[in-house]
């Protein structure tokens, strides 16, 4: 829907004769039935009759077409203004610009996001870049818009901000990337921006391209689609065996039905039965049949990160146009979509929104606007008071749309080295649900229990050397460090022992950024996710009294979202909120506990819990888990490389030794003695060019905000002198210092 049309001769006189924002004003009323507020009236006025000089070109033709707000279909988002015309050569071409009245704006260090005054009172706020939204237009248009495909209709977005100054902040070298897809024209460059216009539209709007975008239908893009399931077909992650295989093919199934009858299928799956793999694998085949369909999820970090892994690249793309949050349905219309694959479908929530004041149920919504609608579900993994994706939420609401319900269960456990038996004990252990399994016993999996977490985040540090370990913790400590990145939030000064939240700049992304396991994180950012080694801090919201486990939720941090709502209940249906908040804390920590496939370590804030886990784990190797369990870790575990036989491989054409750095008091005399100190030996890839001196070790943790990268594999040269450096130094320069003094960090060795 285009809310204004007009030619570029006609907007021109509706600008200079009349009240262009009234117009607009008029148009959006009859379009959508209500007004829009003063501010955005007053962002019309402003930036219309900017563009309306802008057009006051004579080489501009007065046929181009003109659209303003453009509402992109099956989305909220909203171009700001649209030119429509014709090449030199005749072929279709139209101009995305979007319009902003900042004056001021601030470089953030994120991709494509900048600081900036976005209306209301709260300030600066960090948002896109400009020229990153322009783009992004262009890029759904593209990529969903049929009209643009058949046609061969070329979009060339760019920004315009007029009032704003070139600084170095908006136009910083950060936004290279961007700024290149989508020029930036700002204060005094209304000329650069008519030549630009020019270059593209020489001729009117004859064939139409603005009414043909208007009314396109919505289909991917054969690019995109070849794009996704080439990714999906060369990835080892994403292959589907068993129950997984025979779940997609009913998904299938029900979707060559649902033109006759609406489809709900209902995917139970506990942690670890692929639940999210087959979810993406469903994307990729639907889109392979030219589906409209979209991967859903409440929670933002599942989507970030597989939207990451099908990208090969952290930046936000194109991709992620495949992705939504489950708010983003309250006024979608009846079989919008072919279908909905909704990932941890036991988050949803009942109203949509910041301030939940939206909407009247995400599951009612979802399956309103898809003909076939499927939910992933394990319904002990409800973490917050808003949650209602229950199992039999999703029958009821299925029923009354009327549609044919499926229901399935994924069982085989690819996490926790595929041991239904660790499951049931987490169950019985936190007392979530009675089981057989009172011990773990017989059960291929590295558990742990320690005294100490700063040993803890120690073995999760050296577990890191491919990126898949990282520690999590209840919601049991504020974060300050949100607002003053020097501050520590989980601090036990008992133990030496202090860490920051996953930090803001990395959002959801955290558990895959590389360096980011000197930090610590929680429900929000792992939930949905694996690792390979995960470190559990259970706070004292979890404790051991009177024989059993005992919630105590008014030990979670004040911020905590996940029981806001609790005391209200609480006051007038006590037992209700007290089932409420048993339900969240033990099924936060049975997720948190849940998220290596290899092993879990543990600490207990609550001593008696602590034990009470030792004596219910059993005859378990390393249960009473202290520093020498860090000590005795193989210096190897992990190195993203061939390892050699021996430790006389020094011989091969490229062997170089792994140094194990824990051992290391000084800088090395000569070669002789950096290769007597080897742990072991690997080969190293034909794309390193040999050096004397070089030698492979994990990069030691990091503990200040500003450096990162513990427990990396590293590929080093050493410093060849043996002047002064012992241990006592090291414990003051930290282990940074450490690397430093013995040789240089060359390359960061790719995970593999």
């Amino acid at each position: 829907m285009i809310i204004y049309q007009a030619t570029k001769d006609q907007f021109i006189r509706h600008a200079t004769r009349d009240d262009i924002e009234e117009v607009v004003g008029r148009h959006f009323r009859s379009a959508t039935g209500h007004g829009v507020s003063p501010s955005e009236v007053r962002a019309w006025k402003e930036s219309l009759h900017e563009m309306s000089k802008v057009l006051q070109d004579e080489e501009i033709p007065g046929d181009v077409g003109i659209g303003i707000e453009y509402q992109v279909p099956r989305t909220s988002k909203r171009i700001d203004f649209i030119i429509a015309g014709e090449n030199e050569d005749a072929r279709a071409r139209v101009i995305i610009v979007e319009l902003k009245q900042w004056s001021t704006t601030r470089r953030s260090d994120k991709d494509a996001i900048v600081w900036a005054r976005r209306g209301g009172p709260t300030g600066e706020t960090e948002g896109l870049h400009p020229s990153y939204q322009a783009w992004t237009y262009a890029a759904l248009l593209e990529d969903f818009n049929a009209a643009v495909q058949d046609n061969a209709i070329a979009l060339r977005p760019c920004a315009y901000l007029h009032n704003h100054p070139r600084d170095g902040e908006i136009d910083h070298p950060h936004y290279k990337e961007h700024l290149e897809r989508a020029p930036l024209f700002l204060m005094k460059e209304r000329a650069k921006l008519q030549a630009f216009i020019r270059q593209h539209v020489r001729h009117g709007d004859r064939k139409g391209a603005l009414y043909a975008i208007e009314n396109g239908r919505i289909r991917p893009s054969k690019m995109l689609a070849d794009s996704v399931v080439g990714l999906l077909q060369g990835n080892p992650e994403f292959v589907l065996i068993d129950e997984q295989k025979l779940v997609q093919e009913s998904v299938l199934a029900a979707d060559a039905r649902s033109p006759s009858r609406k489809q709900v299928l209902i995917v139970q799956g506990g942690p670890g039965t692929g639940k999210s793999v087959l979810a993406i694998n469903l994307l990729g085949a639907l889109i392979g049949r030219g589906r409209n369909v979209r991967y859903v999820s409440k929670n933002a970090a599942p989507r970030a990160v597989y939207a990451a892994k099908l990208a090969g690249t952290f930046k936000k793309t194109r991709i992620s146009n495949l992705f939504g949050g489950s708010g983003s349905f309250v006024d979608v219309a009846q079989d919008t979509y072919d279908v909905l694959v909704v990932d941890e479908a036991h988050r949803l929530n009942e109203k949509s929104g910041l301030y939940r004041n939206f909407g009247e149920n995400q599951v009612a919504e979802l399956i309103r606007a898809a003909r076939c609608t499927v939910f992933f579900v394990d319904d002990h993994q409800r973490v917050t008071f808003h949650d209602i994706g229950h199992s039999d939420a999703l029958r009821k609401h299925a029923l009354a749309a009327g549609a044919e319900v499926t229901e399935l269960e994924l069982s085989s456990q690819f996490r926790c080295n595929g041991s239904d038996g660790y499951l049931a004990w987490i169950d019985q252990t936190l007392g979530i649900r009675t089981t057989a399994n009172q011990k773990l016993e017989g059960v291929d999996y590295d558990f742990r229990v320690f005294e100490n977490p700063a040993d803890m985040h120690a073995l999760v540090e050296l577990r890191n050397g491919g990126n898949r370990a990282r520690v999590v913790a209840g919601y049991c400590w504020e974060w300050p460090s949100r607002k003053d990145p020097s501050a520590w939030d989980i601090e036990m000064p008992g133990f030496g022992y202090r860490r920051r939240w996953n930090l803001n700049k990395d959002g959801s992304l955290w558990i895959v950024t590389p360096g980011s396991v000197d930090e610590v994180g929680c429900i929000h950012t792992c939930q949905g996710l694996e690792l390979d080694y995960v470190g559990v801090i259970i706070g004292p919201d979890l404790v051991y009294r009177d024989g059993r486990v005992q919630v105590d939720v008014t030990r979670r941090a004040s911020s905590d979202q996940s029981v806001k709502g609790l005391k209200k209940l609480a006051r007038t249906d006590p037992k209700r909120a007290s089932a409420f908040a048993e339900l969240i804390v033990r099924n936060t920590y049975r997720t948190l506990m849940t998220r290596g496939m290899k092993g879990c370590y543990v600490y207990c804030a609550d001593v008696a819990l602590a034990e009470h886990l030792r004596t219910s784990v059993g005859p378990v190797m390393g249960v009473d888990a202290s520093r020498a369990d860090v000590d005795r870790i193989d210096p190897l575990d992990g190195v993203p490389l061939r390892r050699l036989p021996g430790k006389s491989a020094g011989g091969e054409a490229r062997a170089v030794p792994v140094i194990d750095l824990r051992t290391v008091q000084q800088r090395f005399a000569d070669r002789s003695e950096l290769e007597a100190a080897a742990a072991g030996w690997v080969e190293l890839p034909s794309w390193v060019s040999l050096l004397p001196g070089m030698f492979v070790a994990r990069r030691p943790g990091i503990r200040v905000q500003e450096e990162r990268g513990g427990g990396e594999w590293c590929l080093f040269r050493a410093y060849y002198h043996d002047t002064g450096f012992t241990p006592a130094v090291h414990a003051r320069t930290g282990p940074e210092g450490f690397v430093e003094s013995i040789g240089e960090i060359l390359t960061v060795l790719p995970v593999v």
